[in-house]
């Protein structure tokens, strides 16, 4: 069963707010879901099918004609609304706090 701090953490990774008064309805419909989810435990598959791994294969295609390295590169830059030299500027989204 989850708890109301479980619910208030996995609010504040999602980056929602749920405010106190809703914290006992998210903590029910929370469980409700993982009971839910958990339904797939249940499930009776085929013998082996579990064990095994899947089958890993290349599925690019080859590159044949490849443009030349940076033979776009002035186009897109002069198309870019904010530039400093051959650098697009964009807003910062990360922080390191």
């Amino acid at each position: 069963m989850a708890t109301r701090e479980e619910v208030k953490k996995l609010a504040a990774l999602a980056r929602i707010s749920v405010p106190e008064g809703q914290l006992e309805k998210f903590t029910k419909e929370f469980d409700a879901i993982l009971a839910y989810v958990s339904q797939l435990e249940e499930l009776k598959l085929p013998k082996g099918l579990k064990e095994e791994k899947p089958m890993l294969r290349n599925v690019f295609r080859a590159d044949e004609n490849p443009t030349a390295p940076g033979a776009w590169t002035k186009k897109l830059v002069d198309a870019f609304p904010e530039k400093e030299n051959d650098y697009l500027v964009v807003k910062q989204i990360i922080t390191h706090e």
